[in-house]
């Protein structure tokens, strides 16, 4: 707690200090932070790029130099370190949650802010099901930068992102040089390169390549190696007198595995919940994951006995080539991209339903005087004593694994700009239209397992049998299915997209004043099958799974797909985005600006197999049910001055969500509203810089429409702080440095019981330079290995005392060398 404070402190000094910095000569200019360098255009989000001082407009920028120095990370925990955003990371390389100044994180994914690269988006919905935008995207010595707009015009400038967006800027070769870096665990079990290269061809031509290859178990132990893959970019760039033509291309091929809530003991009170380890399992670095657990065994998309292996993880594919082009033709700017990804992937994630005393499991599948015994592991055919572990205890977890056999995406922008002298001032006016396609064709597999609970890489699974001797698992499985006949799903959809957009904007002086409008309309058509869409269509089934000519317990709880019997998907939406700003350059140092916007985001796969579309006809007859709105207002101030910048914005924005926690049984129709305040600044002098931020905010939910009772609770997850901060040492050879990032408690769940304390990570990295062209960095991320959560799944203190959470993962230690060349 008290860390917590002196944190909080240490932001809002490091934010207001600026401010009162003086401006003499012997302060040196920023050679390189987090924040924009003084007069650097900002392009994501905007009709034409300019200085941050002159758009009314809330915007960060994250350069390659300084992210590179956390080290190799998932891109979720990077986003962590940027103001404004609000990520829940913890649950590997990708499937985070993202959201921005108080919108809620009701599921999974992206909803309200959209991700891109290079101005076109990974997927047009960053929230689908078990494979969020995440999973495709990987930082690395390609990235020059990591751009956000948060609110403003993002959601006139892009689809789907009334929240605002968040941009990887790739390297394209205009200067000569690259780097390769080798990097290895110290604690924990991974080996990675990276490489880049990128120069000038001469008569126009230039070129960038780079990717990177990992192997090992990763940061939890897991017994087998978890990490393996990687990915390879390049583009190359023609450039004319009047503009240029680029290429692009990805190749990305990389498996990880899933981290899930794991068991934990929560006692105490639910405003005071005290938190600890259950025997023997470090929930910072032991997982339910074990090279004995599995195959996923379960009937595939066609009925077929199938089995998955467990060691695939999370397993992205992506192939895409892309075309951008940008040309001054008689007085117009025009600019091209268009992109077409081929994305697909294997994502398993294993999660407990149920966690209990040995007994207590054991008799809820079997009744009274149940016995529990290994199924798999070195003491197989063994009961498991009453004490394993050090904990006693069984879980009864779901394998959800998500076949996505296609996550096809086309993008295709094209707009012009053209500034007119109008009296004094300069009329910028931009029309475009966006034109996509976003396949979703994926299968929902389950199936229910029992395990023990041991660290260390060693749960083994666990049969239970009645005290008849009637077995109800068979080799660990007590279900092929889950939950009887629902989860067992095919989406099989495609959304066709088509958006004209303008903006327009008058600079006259210090004053700036625009606005812009967007119409997104969507054609959305396919077919669902499941077992739960009513109808009388199949549910359970008996299937022989082990071929023995015998049915057991288990295989007469088959979920079986009803292929003959599809349910459509028929319906079109259309929403209006719209923003207008003022912006006032009060000095050369310092402008004020406000902005207010409305956008939407069209709901996709989360309104499937619920009762907003119909199973007869496809269609949706409430047209609310078909996008959701957030409307906000913001304004602040920008100073910048000799080494130091400040930016204060104060927000207040309203949001409806028809969202899916947990598939149709879990269903929310709410609307929200949040209000609150983000900061960040940056400072430096001589051999120290620090770059900080902070956002505060108090959220409601102002009308849930499923369940009234909720209606002006707090959302869950929110907490009131979220705070970050890098400060640096650099000199000559060697550069110090820590990026500390703070939350503050939430709850956990909607009911506003339990609540989740809040926790302080510090990422600290030595940088040391013992010869030119050559660093070798150390980096430890979470280095005083605190505990902190991101979820709990009880929304209070359970009477057992057992729980389950997801939590950050311990310290680990990498060790890097990298020669530039």
């Amino acid at each position: 707690m008290k860390l917590r404070y002196l944190l909080l402190a240490f932001c809002s000094n490091a934010i207001v200090y600026p401010a009162l910095a003086q401006s003499g000569s012997d302060t040196p200019k920023p050679a390189s932070t987090a924040q924009v360098p003084e007069k650097e255009v900002f392009s994501t989000g905007v009709a034409k790029g300019r200085d941050r001082l002159d758009s009314a407009t809330s915007t960060s920028a994250f350069r390659a130099s300084e992210f590179e120095k956390l080290g190799p990370r998932p891109l979720g925990d990077l986003l962590r370190t940027m103001p404004g955003l609000r990520v829940e990371s913890g649950i590997g390389e990708g499937n985070a949650n993202y959201t921005v100044r108080g919108l809620p994180l009701a599921a999974g994914g992206s909803k309200y802010m959209q991700f891109q690269e290079d101005g076109l988006p990974v997927l047009e919905f960053g929230d689908i099901f078990n494979v969020a935008v995440d999973v495709f995207m990987r930082p690395d010595f390609n990235i020059a930068a990591i751009e956000s707009i948060r609110g403003g015009s993002g959601s006139t400038f892009s689809s789907n992102a009334p929240g605002g967006v968040i941009n990887l800027i790739s390297k394209t070769g205009d200067t000569r040089g690259g780097a390769v870096q080798f990097t290895t665990g110290l604690d924990y079990g991974e080996k990675r390169i990276d490489m880049d290269y990128g120069q000038p061809l001469g008569n126009g031509w230039r070129f960038h390549v780079g990717g990177y290859y990992r192997a090992g178990e990763g940061p939890r132990d897991i017994g087998f190696t978890g990490y393996k893959g990687g990915q390879f970019r390049f583009n190359v760039t023609k450039q004319f007198a009047n503009g240029y033509v680029r290429v692009s291309g990805k190749w990305l091929d990389d498996r990880s595995p899933t981290f899930a809530p794991y068991p934990i003991r929560i006692t105490g009170t639910n405003d005071k919940p005290v938190i600890s380890n259950v025997g023997n399992f470090d929930i910072r670095r032991d997982s339910l994951l074990s090279p004995f657990i599995g195959p996923v065994t379960t009937l595939d998309g066609d009925n077929k006995l199938a089995r998955y292996d467990v060691a695939n993880g999370m397993h992205a594919k992506s192939k895409s080539i892309g075309l951008e082009a940008q040309f001054e033709i008689a007085g117009f700017t025009i600019s091209e991209r268009a992109r077409y990804s081929a994305n697909s992937g294997d994502f398993l994630r294993i999660f407990p339903s149920n966690v209990g005393p040995i007994a207590t499991i054991a008799a809820s599948q079997a009744g009274a005087g149940a016995t529990a015994t290994y199924a798999s592991g070195p003491n197989i055919g063994q009961v498991v004593p009453v004490g394993a572990n050090g904990n006693g205890l069984l879980a009864f977890s779901y394998m959800a694994q998500t076949r996505a056999r296609s996550l096809d995406n086309f993008t295709n922008d094209i707009r012009a700009t053209r500034v007119w002298k109008i009296g004094k001032g300069d009329l910028t006016v931009t029309g475009g239209l966006y034109k996509a396609n976003q396949k979703l064709y994926a299968q929902w597999l389950h199936s229910g397992i029992d395990t023990d609970v041991a660290g260390d890489g060693q749960t083994k699974m666990v049969n239970v049998t009645s005290a008849g001797g009637v077995a109800q698992t068979q080799e660990g499985y007590y279900t092929f299915s889950r939950n009887g006949s629902k989860f067992r799903r095919i989406f099989d959809v495609s959304y066709d997209i088509l958006a004209p957009y303008g903006s327009v904007n008058y600079h006259v002086g210090k004053l700036s004043i625009g606005g812009s409008v967007r119409y997104d309309r969507g054609r959305v058509r396919g077919s669902l099958v499941g077992a739960d869409l009513g109808g009388g269509r199949v549910g359970l089934t008996r299937f022989d799974i082990n071929g023995n000519g015998v049915i057991s317990a288990p295989e007469t709880r088959v979920a079986f797909l009803p292929l003959d019997a599809p349910a459509p998907v028929n319906y079109n939406y259309g929403y209006w985005s719209y923003s207008s700003g003022i912006n006032f350059r009060v000095a050369e140092p310092f402008s004020v600006f406000a902005r207010y916007s409305h956008g939407a985001r069209a709901n996709a796969d989360k309104i499937l197999f619920t009762p907003a579309v119909s199973t007869i006809t496809g269609g949706v007859t409430d047209p609310a049910d078909k996008d959701d709105g957030v409307t906000q207002l913001e304004g602040g101030f920008k100073f910048r001055k000799a080494g130091a910048t400040l930016n204060v914005t104060a927000f207040r924005a309203t949001a409806e969500d028809h969202n899916v926690l947990n598939g149709s049984a879990n269903q929310t129709i709410r609307s929200y509203r949040a209000t609150g305040v983000e900061m960040e600044g940056s400072y430096r002098r001589g051999i120290f810089s620090i770059t900080a931020g902070a956002t505060y905010t108090t959220a409601k939910i102002t009308r849930d429409q499923l369940d009234p009772t909720l209606t002006g609770k707090e959302p869950r997850h929110q907490p009131a702080w979220t705070l970050e901060a890098t400060p640096q040492i650099e000199l000559r050879r060697v550069t110090l440095g820590a990026n500390v990032v703070t939350i503050t408690s939430s709850y956990a769940q909607d009911s506003n019981l339990l609540k989740m304390p809040g926790f302080t990570v510090v990422n600290a990295f030595v940088v040391v330079k013992p010869i030119d062209r050559v660093r070798v960095m150390l980096n430890a991320t979470n280095l005083f290995d605190q505990v902190g959560f991101f979820e709990f799944n009880q929304s209070e203190v359970p009477a057992n005392g057992i729980g389950w959470g997801r939590s950050i993962n311990g310290r680990t230690v990498s060790l890097s060398a990298k020669l530039d060349f």
